[in-house]
C-alpha cells in the first residue's frame, strides 16, 4: 500500500494495518473501502479498459486487499483466495508431472492430503524431512527438485526452521522457496525479507481473526513469478468474493493488537502448563529450553498464540476437551476465542498414524489456540478441566 501521509518516512505495520483500504477510494473519501459486488466491468470503448474486465482476473474490492497483503509481506504482489487450500493448491499448479518438491516434516494434515492423495495423480511427488537440518535436505534433493516447502513454526508441534538458511540452500540448487506465515503473520515474521519466493497464509485463522471468513492469500517476489502466479489464479479461479475480501481486511485491521494479546496469553499459558502435574511436555518456541528458541527470537519479532502440549495419560483426553467451557472444542485456529483440538482425530486425521507418531502428534497430544480472552479466565478454565480428567482417571 502506498504512503500517501509523508514522503519521508514509511509507516510502522501497526499503521499501515489500520489503514488498510481507508485511503484508496478518491471519489467519496469512504474510509471503508466499498464492496464492489459486481461481476463484469464496462469498457470505456473497444480495446480500452479500466483495469477491471471480470470479476475472476480482479475486482477493486479484492484488488485493495491484495495489494495491502503484498505490501505487508514486502511481496511483489498478492493473490487473495477462496480459502487456504485453494491458495495451496494455486501455488502447487506451479509443478507438473515428473516435479519433486521437498517438505516440513510436521505439516498440516490438509497439505499432505493435497500432496499425497491429489498431487501425486498429476504425478508430483513430496518427500518430508526435518528442514532445519541442511544435511537431510541436501541428501533428500534430487535433479527433479523444484521447491522446498516450509512451515515455521509447524502445526502443531511448533517445530522452527531457519528461513533464511533454507532459503540460502535452495537458491544453490535453484529451488523456489515456499513459506507457509500462517501462525506468524507478517505483523511478526516476513518470510521473503529472508529470502523466500512465496509466502502463503490460510488467512481464515489470525489475518481474519474472527472465526467468521474463510480465505488464503498468496505472496510472491519477483516479477516472472508474480506474472506466473497471477495466470494460475485467474485461470484456476479459485478467488476471493468481494464481501469475504472486505471483511478480511476490515479483520486485519486489528491484527496487531490482537497478535500481541495472543503471545501474551499463549506464553502465559504455556509457562503455567510447564510446571502442572498432569502435563509431560509443553511445544511452543517462546519458552527458552525449546529447540527452536533462538532462531525464532532471530526471524520473528513475536510468537504466535498457538502452541501444543502432551497430557501424562491418554486417558485425560476425553475428560478435557468434556470440560472445557470458556475454552471451545472446535477445529481451527488463530480467532479471538480460544479452541482446543485434538490434532489425532481433528486436523491430521489423513496423515498415517505410523507417521503422525514418529513425529510425536500421537493421542496424548493437544493443541490450543489461545485467544484473547483474560488470561486468568483461561487458566482457571483449563485447570477445571483437568481437575476433572485427574479425578475421573484417578479415582481420588
Amino acid at each position: 500500500m502506498t504512503d500517501h501521509h509523508s514522503s519521508e518516512r514509511t509507516l510502522n505495520i501497526e499503521s499501515r494495518l489500520a489503514q488498510i483500504g481507508s485511503i484508496n477510494e478518491p471519489t467519496t473519501g469512504a474510509i471503508n473501502f466499498p464492496i464492489y459486488q459486481s461481476t463484469a466491468f464496462r469498457h470505456p470503448a473497444l480495446g480500452k479498459s479500466t483495469g477491471f474486465d471480470y470479476i475472476r482476473t480482479t475486482n477493486p474490492t479484492r484488488a485493495v486487499l491484495e495489494q495491502a497483503a503484498a505490501a505487508l509481506e514486502s511481496a511483489d504482489a498478492g493473490f487473495a483466495c477462496s480459502s487456504g487450500m485453494a491458495a495451496l493448491q494455486t501455488i502447487f499448479a506451479l509443478f507438473g508431472q515428473g516435479d519433486h518438491l521437498v517438505v516440513s516434516l510436521d505439516l498440516y494434515g490438509g497439505t499432505y492430503r493435497l500432496l499425497e492423495r491429489i498431487l501425486s495423480k498429476f504425478g508430483v511427488t513430496a518427500s518430508y524431512v526435518d528442514t532445519n537440518d541442511l544435511e537431510a535436505l541436501e541428501k533428500i534433493v534430487q535433479p527433479n527438485t523444484k521447491a522446498v516447502f516450509i512451515e515455521t513454526p509447524t502445526n502443531p508441534l511448533m517445530m522452527v526452521t531457519d528461513i533464511q538458511a533454507v532459503a540460502t540452500w535452495a537458491k544453490s540448487h535453484q529451488l523456489l522457496t515456499i513459506v507457509d506465515n500462517t501462525l506468524l503473520t507478517p505483523f511478526f515474521q516476513r518470510p521473503i525479507e529472508l529470502g523466500a519466493d512465496i509466502v502463503i497464509h490460510s488467512a481464515t485463522k489470525y489475518l481474519g481473526g474472527h472465526n467468521d471468513v474463510l480465505a488464503g492469500l498468496i505472496m510472491t517476489k519477483g516479477e516472472e513469478l508474480s506474472a506466473e502466479m497471477a495466470f494460475l489464479h485467474n485461470s484456476i479461479g479459485a478467488v476471493l468474493s468481494p464481501t469475504d475480501s472486505y471483511q478480511l481486511m476490515r479483520g486485519m485491521k486489528t491484527l496487531a493488537l490482537r497478535m500481541e494479546r495472543h503471545e501474551y496469553n499463549a506464553t502465559a499459558m504455556a509457562k503455567h502448563l510447564v510446571d502442572h502435574p498432569q502435563i509431560a511436555e509443553v511445544f511452543y518456541p517462546a519458552l527458552p529450553d525449546h529447540p527452536g528458541y533462538d532462531v525464532q527470537n532471530r526471524q520473528s519479532s513475536g510468537n504466535t498464540g498457538i502452541f501444543s502440549f502432551k497430557v501424562k495419560d491418554a486417558r485425560y483426553i476425553e475428560p478435557i476437551l468434556r470440560s472445557i467451557q470458556l475454552i471451545a472444542f472446535a477445529e481451527s485456529l488463530g480467532g479471538v476465542e480460544s479452541l482446543m483440538t485434538y490434532p489425532t482425530v481433528q486436523t491430521h486425521a489423513d496423515i498415517p498414524t505410523e507417521i503422525r507418531e514418529a513425529i510425536g502428534v500421537d493421542d496424548r497430544l493437544l493443541r490450543f489456540s489461545v485467544g484473547i480472552e483474560h488470561i486468568d479466565d483461561l487458566i482457571a478454565d483449563l485447570d477445571q478441566a483437568l481437575e476433572v480428567a485427574r479425578i475421573e482417571v484417578e479415582g481420588v
